[in-house]
């Protein structure tokens, strides 16, 4: 799909997902969907909103090379990552945390069933985009699938199921 294309459609199905969570703020910044940079407009963008919003903690995508071996990140995510992070150190008086998404995390907070069907319900909602990634697996399931990958039950939270992030920056 091209780029222009892919990038209205996936707004459209940001806004549903983000309804479904309860998501009613949901900004999109005009970038080039697939041509993503660290440029100083992008990291003045970030540091306007984190100003803007003046949250305690600021969550971004990962931005390593490859969640495992075999299976490496985009270069969208990582460049808009580095540019979070960038944009955090900038600020004179930045949030008390800067954390990101990832493999191997150092924080862990427990989610319930509930939450685990929202965030199914709220990923299936980029059906067009899933539809592209995988036409022979319904939708739904492919949701399922990444949501039970990214939330697996954890031995040391007694079992239960987890969202987890790797602290970048504390103060």
């Amino acid at each position: 799909m091209a780029p222009a294309e892919a990038g209205a459609r996936r707004e459209q199905e940001q806004l549903r997902s983000a309804a479904v969570v309860g998501v009613q703020d949901v900004q999109f910044w005009d970038f080039p969907d697939s041509d993503i940079r660290n440029t100083p407009q992008l990291r003045a963008k970030i540091v306007e909103a984190i100003t803007a919003l003046a949250p305690e903690l600021v969550i971004t995508i990962y931005s390593g090379p490859q969640w495992a071996p075999g299976q490496p990140n985009q270069r969208d995510h990582i460049e808009f990552s580095n540019a979070v992070a960038a944009a955090y150190d900038s600020l004179e008086s930045p949030p008390r945390w800067l954390f990101e998404n990832g493999p191997e995390p150092t924080h862990a907070e427990v989610i319930d069933g509930e939450c685990f069907e929202r965030a199914v319900t709220s990923l299936a909602q980029h059906d067009v985009y899933l539809s592209v990634l995988d036409p022979d697996t319904p939708v739904i399931e492919q949701a399922r699938k990444q949501v039970d990958m990214t939330t697996s039950p954890r031995p040391e939270f007694n079992g239960q199921r987890t969202v987890e992030f790797i602290v970048k920056r504390a103060r």
